[in-house]
């Protein structure tokens, strides 16, 4: 049976009543509670001017974590990437994958159509069309010894890349690369390019399995190996709450995210003035409720090992931030990594004693 590597998502929310700086230290303290409970991952998410999460920058809180940690793998889910410049993303993530001996992974995605892209200068054009060229330009600065680009929005001579990742001391020879999908387009875009998915915590397994499904058609047909395309690390996002029993559970999650998910969803605000909906808070937690690890820890490693079963997918970053608490947030990571990851199926050496480098982390997985 294949192992399950369950992670830590991080959004640094900020929940109704809280200052910003309360946000950002409940999300490093919950990165240090997931290594020590033994979970494999931290996965950080990005914003920008919204309370949905108070992170404007994955790769620095990153930078920051790895720092602090010895064997968990640290990923961004994920670096927008029309708001970077390829090149300078590309550059930071080779650094931090260097001085980490592999226990970084660059989860970069499309993002919205926000006023972020007017702040950093990307404009509509930069999240309707950009991506692929933007992709294309990071993925070649992690994987080649020069870099020069001709495109339609980058173009400069051709420079050396430093630092190199294949020049690291430990770890794999290359900074790992996966791109959040939301649509079959995007599906298609990361399997042309033999890269993993990350799937959000708003889709089902049905969905997600369909998703896999075409990534795999999508990846054969463009000639990757199938003994590759078998093993791709695809990541599921979802919401975890550990609790004795299903109603306690359900009750913390109701009680504080919808008022989170209210103010963070409404504070987005589009580029172009273009119309845009909204889920409602109440009936979004609610089915997050019903779709993700929550509850007793037996009915969350039966809901993980379905979705395993279901989707192909074995590698899981899951929200423990749901309470909004710090005393809260750290109480679920600690009963995630006791009582849940015991009745899963883990590979050898993932400990929390572990060495570094020789984890499951997101450096290391396949």
């Amino acid at each position: 049976m294949r192992s399950t590597q369950v992670g830590a998502f991080v959004l640094a929310a900020q929940f109704p009543g809280q200052g910003q700086g309360e946000a950002l230290h409940r999300a490093v303290r919950a990165a240090e509670a997931a290594e020590a409970a033994g979970l494999d991952d931290v996965w950080l998410a990005e914003h920008h001017f919204v309370p949905y999460g108070v992170c404007p920058s994955a790769v620095t809180l990153a930078a920051l974590l790895l720092g602090r940690t010895r064997r968990v793998g640290v990923g961004t889910a994920v670096s927008v990437l029309p708001n970077a410049h390829p090149v300078a993303l590309g550059e930071q993530a080779a650094l931090l994958h260097l001085t980490s001996s592999g226990r970084f992974t660059l989860g970069v995605g499309r993002g919205g159509p926000w006023v972020d892209l007017e702040v950093f200068g990307g404009g509509a054009e930069a999240y309707e069309r950009g991506f692929p060229e933007s992709l294309d330009l990071l993925l070649r600065w992690l994987r080649e010894p020069r870099v020069g680009a001709d495109g339609e929005r980058y173009r400069f001579r051709e420079v050396p890349v430093v630092p190199r990742p294949d020049q690291a001391l430990a770890g794999p020879g290359t900074v790992p690369v996966l791109v959040a999908c939301t649509s079959p387009g995007s599906v298609r875009l990361a399997a042309a390019r033999g890269l993993p998915m990350l799937l959000g915590m708003h889709c089902g397994d049905e969905e997600k399995a369909e998703m896999v499904a075409l990534w795999r058609r999508e990846a054969l047909a463009a000639g990757l190996d199938p003994a590759a395309v078998a093993a791709a690390g695809h990541v599921s996002a979802g919401v975890a709450q550990v609790a004795d029993t299903r109603a306690e559970a359900v009750e913390v999650l109701t009680k504080a995210m919808p008022g989170w998910l209210r103010q963070g969803l409404e504070a987005h605000t589009t580029v172009d003035g273009r119309a845009r909906g909204m889920r409602d808070p109440q009936a979004y937690t609610e089915l997050l409720c019903a779709l993700h690890p929550v509850g007793p820890p037996r009915l969350c490693a039966d809901r993980l090992a379905a979705t395993a079963e279901r989707t192909g997918i074995r590698r899981f970053a899951l929200l423990v931030e749901g309470s909004g608490e710090l005393a809260g947030t750290e109480l679920n990571v600690r009963r995630l990594g006791a009582e849940v990851l015991p009745l899963l199926p883990r590979a050898a050496g993932t400990s929390p004693d572990t060495p570094p480098g020789t984890g499951t982390g997101p450096g290391t997985a396949p």
